[in-house]
Order: structure tokens, then C-alpha cells, then sequence
């Protein structure tokens, strides 16, 4: 079928809507322009067999490259997929941006430049890394080349050891089977920040022409240099700087999830001295298809990912069971409620993590502390962590917007020195200055070192926490994800965020909202108390507006009008979806039964999501 042919066909599919008219005109493109010469014959075959779901899924959009890098569903066509083309355009301009970056600073030459690369064992990863890092020798750049999956926070760590000026890590963390993607690093070993994110995205989208040189070539001259072997032990070493002396009488049942976990956590552990650590043989193969995993889906946020596990650690009378993602940067756990024999065994939520860890981090480098120490949260992490930090007399960094890379920043502009631990709700804990990034490793490391230091003392990492609850008051928080695919799913998402922006509710879980913080339109309105519930009226445009302080992205907080009670919304950065945070909190003074003080606050929770769900009708 001729050209001419093709592109009728297309807008008669546009004309009796089988593909959105955005995916036509994608589609025009890719037919008609040299630069997407090699995949023509595939999109011509797509439309003489007229598979237009799949053509409109493959081109309904450009895939964003976003702060982060790019991440979807691979598929060997299309402006929406992860395939060649779209993984090429990011490695491409990347390089190009560093290049232009450092040009600004005078006469520059390319064999200046270097790039750290890694990849995790998802399907394509090995394909996708070895691609990168053809057109970054392409571009003038010396790679070094993480042969054999390893770990985001590794590949962080190489950027930061080989000086390099950039760094590129594909994997799609604990999205699903289908999934991959490039996370683009700057030379701090952090992901983009302004203005290097908006500058790389631009290169990204304007990119016409992939250079690339063959890769073995390019290892034989020397341009791409293998250097897993020099890493590794540097890593291992960098990550034991962070442990302290302690008992280590702890049997862990530890899982990778079928990532790269067991190169990371593994030789941790073993070299600080925790000898009863067991791999959980189901889930440790590398397999991208991620095949004893419920759902297939390895993300340690959910709790029933350590149904088997943990199941598995209480029939061999172990005392943690320990997850990480597939690329090793967040973690998960389960332990036993208590120290009784057969003690029933409940997961920890990444808030609850987080908190422990703070608190123990902490109280093992008491002495040293002073009031210029810090710790970071973001606007979505617990405020437990907080309310313990300022019990030790240290300052709390927590006006981020979500994501590590934010908490990465503040090091570096606060002063590394001074850094004490960061956390995010999302499983993500980072300790020390190895890295710019989350890591699973010292995570796993610090959390075995306090259940091991609460084992010797007669408590369960669960105790633990409720003695925090009776110190700092309790907190209980819940995160709601609602997927909405697709081209229908985005304009859905943009619906529901313009809804709560000009429309919120007044009142969730029986609780006035007080105010909204819109942290796009960096502004905060108050509610007008005198008109709250007359019928008919918005009392937030009848309210008072203020400017807001405080970062600039697409964030709404609800307050309610009990203390330390509030929801955020937000669309996800990196998945199709809406994610709801809702958090809860009754005052250490208030508690008389902390069974009944935990109860209350679930009850609560679910009163929130329901309410929130019924408002946004989803």
C-alpha cells in the first residue's frame, strides 16, 4: 500500500474514531519523516491489518520525558512507547544537554565527558543500556559500564566515584512485566534538577538525528570501560561506613523480588556481620517477568507481596522478612507483633520504616548531634519523623515536593556534612553521602541493625513503634492509588485535580476542611466558616486567599480542622495514575488506650477514602 494510501486510511480511522486524532497525527509522522525511516514498514503493517487499539495506545502522545527520565510500556513502535527510538531521543539528549551545559562555560572537548550506565533484569534492560551507551560514545562521551544488573543507587554511586558528568540507570523500578525505562542522573549522582531537567527535556523533545557507535567497537578502543569488578567493593564499602557496632543475632528471610537486589543487600549484610540472612529461593532468579511474585508485580509497598514470604519466615521461626524492589532502591518488611512464639506477623507501612529508622539513626549518633544536623522528608512523608527529629534537637528539611531527587538536592545545599537521613512515604530511606539517590542496601542494612538491637532488648520492630506512638502521639496514614490508563485516563486525571482545585469538599471523615494548599498556584485558601455548609455556595471561593511558601508542582493538601489531620492528591509523575495521602493523628497527651487510639484512626482513614472517592467519583 502506498504512502498516500496509509495516511488516508489513517484519517478515516480519525473520522470514525478509532483513534484519537492526536495518534493520527503521531502516526503521520512517523510514516512520513527520515528520522523514523527504520520503523515505517512496522507502522504500515499495523495499519493494513488495521490494529488500531494498539495504535492509538502506541501514539495517543509523545512519551514525557519527565524530571526523572522516561518510563512506560515497551512495544516496538510508537511516540508512547519505550522501544529504540524513544530510549535513543533520552540517551541522545542528555548528551546533547551536557554538552550545550558545559559549553556556556567555555571551549569544551568531548572526550571530557563521561556516563555512568547500569541496568536492572527487566526484559530489554541489557538492549536498552548497551543502546545508551553507543550514542554516548556517539556523542563524545566515555561510559562506564555496569556489566550484569546492579542497583540504582549503585549507578548513583559510580557517577559520584568516576567524576562523571551524567548517569543513566534502566530499569522501571517496580512497575509492572511490561514496563522499562531510562532514569537520566546528573554529576552529583541525583536525578535532574532545575534547571538541568527542563534543559534536558527540551534537547530530549527536539532531537532528530540518534548517533551511535557499534558497542563492541567502542569497548575495544577504550570508549566504554567495564568496571563492575573496581565498583562493586567501593559500594560495598561505602554503604558499611553507615553501620554501628551492635548485636547481629537476627534470622532474616531476605527477598529480591527477582531484581538486583541479591548484588547489593546480600554482600551488605554478610560483611557487617549478620550471618543469619537466607534468600528466599521463589523469588531469587533475575526475571523480569517477575513470576512468584503476586501480580507480578515486585513493589514492596504492597503488603501482599510478603504473603509468602513472611509465611515462609514464621514456619522457620525468623525474625524479619526483607523486600526490596527490583532495582533495590526502596525496601519493605514484615515482622512479628510481638516476641511471643508464633506471634502473628503484620508488614510495615514506608512511613512507619522511615520513622523507625529516623529514630534509631538517631539515637545512635546522639552525642554528636547539634541543632544544625537535618534530616529530610517531603510534603507526603509522616510527621512522625518530624515530631522525632525535633526530639533530638535536630532541624527537619519536609517543604519537597514528592520524589528522592528533591531530598537529594537539600544535601548538597544544606551541607553533606551535616546530613543525618532522608525518608519518603514510598519505602524510599537513604543514610550517608555515597549516593544522591534512595537506597536498599543501607536500608536493609540500618533496619537489620535495629531489629537486631531490639531482639537483645526483648522487642519486636512493632513494640518499637508503639513506644514512639506513646512519645510522639499516634499517627496512621494510608496512600490510595487509582489508575487511569490511557488517553480517556488523562484527561480523566486532569478532570479530577481541576475538580478538588476549583470545587473541594468541606468536609471529609465527618472533619471540616479548614483551608487547601495548591501548590501549583502557590496560593492557600482558607474556608469561610460563616457559609461552610450553606447549600449551594463554594465556601473556599467565599474563603480568604493567601500566597503560599513552598515549592511549586501539582499538589493539593486538604487541612482539616483537627491538628496534624489532612489529604494530599497528586497524578503520579510516573505512572497513569492519581495518588491520594491520607494522614491522621491523635496528640501524645490525648492517648489513654492505644488500641483504641490506632482503632479510631483507621476508622477515620477509611472514612477519608471514602469520601474522597465518592467526591472524585472514582
Amino acid at each position: 500500500m502506498s504512502d498516500e494510501a496509509l495516511l488516508k486510511q489513517v484519517d478515516q480511522a480519525v473520522a470514525a474514531e478509532k483513534i484519537t486524532p492526536t495518534a493520527g497525527e503521531n502516526i503521520r509522522i512517523w510514516l512520513t519523516e527520515p528520522r523514523y525511516a527504520e520503523y515505517a514498514a512496522q507502522v504500515a503493517e499495523h495499519i493494513e491489518s488495521e490494529k488500531w487499539q494498539a495504535l492509538d495506545d502506541a501514539f495517543w502522545t509523545i512519551i514525557p520525558f519527565g524530571t526523572g527520565g522516561r518510563r512506560g510500556r515497551m512495544y516496538p513502535i510508537g511516540s508512547n512507547t519505550i522501544n529504540d527510538r524513544t530510549i535513543g531521543e533520552s540517551a541522545q539528549g542528555l548528551a546533547d544537554y551536557v554538552k550545550a551545559f558545559h559549553a556556556q562555560e567555555g571551549p569544551v572537548k568531548g572526550t571530557e565527558f563521561s556516563c555512568a550506565i547500569a541496568y536492572d533484569t527487566r526484559h530489554r534492560s541489557v538492549h536498552f543500556s548497551r543502546l545508551c551507551a553507543e550514542v554516548m560514545v556517539a556523542a563524545g562521551f566515555k561510559v562506564y559500564y555496569l556489566q550484569g544488573h546492579r542497583s540504582t543507587p549503585e549507578l548513583s554511586f559510580t557517577v559520584r566515584q568516576k567524576r562523571c558528568s551524567c548517569g543513566i540507570m534502566v530499569t522501571a523500578s517496580h512497575n509492572p512485566p511490561s514496563d522499562n525505562a531510562v532514569k537520566a542522573y546528573w554529576s552529583t549522582g541525583g536525578q535532574l534538577l532545575p534547571p538541568h531537567d527542563k534543559g534536558t527535556i527540551d534537547k530530549v523533545m527536539s532531537t532528530d538525528e540518534i548517533k551511535r557507535v557499534d558497542f563492541d567497537e567502542a569497548l575495544a578502543a577504550g570508549q566504554i570501560e567495564i568496571c563492575q569488578d573496581e565498583i562493586d567493593p567501593l559500594f560495598y564499602a561505602a554503604v558499611l561506613q553507615q553501620q554501628t557496632p551492635g548485636p547481629r543475632d537476627l534470622k532474616v528471610v531476605y527477598s529480591p523480588l527477582h531484581g538486583v537486589g541479591a548484588t547489593a543487600v546480600c554482600p551488605v549484610l554478610e560483611q557487617a556481620g549478620f550471618e543469619g540472612v537466607e534468600l528466599y529461593g521463589p523469588q531469587a532468579e533475575p526475571n523480569g517477568d517477575f513470576p512468584n511474585v503476586p501480580g507480578h508485580v515486585s513493589n514492596p509497598e504492597n503488603p501482599a507481596v510478603f504473603d509468602d514470604i513472611a509465611a515462609y519466615a514464621k514456619s522457620i521461626d525468623a525474625d524479619l522478612a526483607l523486600a526490596t524492589d527490583p532495582d533495590c532502591d526502596r525496601i519493605g518488611c514484615s515482622a512479628p507483633l510481638t516476641t511471643e512464639v508464633n506471634a502473628e506477623w503484620h508488614t510495615l507501612t514506608g512511613n512507619q520504616i522511615g520513622a523507625l529508622l529516623s529514630d534509631y539513626i538517631l539515637e545512635t549518633r546522639r552525642e554528636s548531634l547539634t541543632p544544625e544536623h537535618f534530616q529530610v522528608i517531603t510534603l507526603v512523608t509522616t510527621q512522625l519523623t518530624r515530631r522525632i527529629g525535633d526530639s533530638y534537637g535536630v532541624r527537619t528539611c519536609g517543604d519537597l515536593l514528592v520524589g528522592f531527587k528533591w531530598i537529594a538536592g537539600v544535601i548538597d545545599d544544606e551541607g553533606p556534612e551535616l546530613f543525618l537521613y532522608g525518608t519518603e512515604e514510598s519505602h524510599g530511606y537513604m543514610a550517608g553521602t555515597h549516593v544522591r539517590d534512595k537506597d536498599g542496601a543501607v536500608a536493609s542494612l540500618l533496619l537489620c541493625e535495629l531489629a537486631a538491637k531490639l531482639k537483645a532488648e526483648g522487642q519486636t520492630l512493632h513494640q518499637k513503634l508503639e513506644s514512639l506512638f506513646w512519645q510522639h502521639g499516634v499517627h496512621a496514614e494510608n496512600t490510595v492509588s487509582v489508575q487511569m490508563p490511557g488517553s480517556e485516563g488523562m484527561v480523566r486525571m486532569k478532570e479530577v485535580m481541576a475538580q478538588f482545585r476549583n470545587s473541594p469538599p468541606t468536609e471529609l471523615a465527618g472533619s471540616k476542611v479548614r483551608q487547601m494548599r495548591d501548590y501549583l498556584s502557590q496560593t492557600t485558601r482558607q474556608a469561610d466558616g460563616s457559609s461552610f455548609f450553606a447549600e449551594g455556595s463554594n465556601s473556599f471561593a467565599e474563603g480568604s486567599e493567601q500566597p503560599l511558601d513552598g515549592p511549586c508542582g501539582d499538589l493539593i493538601i486538604l487541612d482539616l480542622d483537627l491538628d496534624g489531620n489532612y489529604v494530599a492528591i497528586r497524578p503520579s509523575g510516573t505512572e497513569p495514575k492519581i495518588k491520594v495521602y491520607m494522614f491522621t493523628y491523635t496528640p501524645a497527651e490525648q492517648l489513654a488506650n492505644l488500641d483504641t487510639a490506632k482503632s479510631e484512626l483507621d476508622e477515620r482513614l477509611a472514612a477519608m477514602e471514602a469520601d474522597m472517592r465518592a467526591f472524585a467519583g472514582v
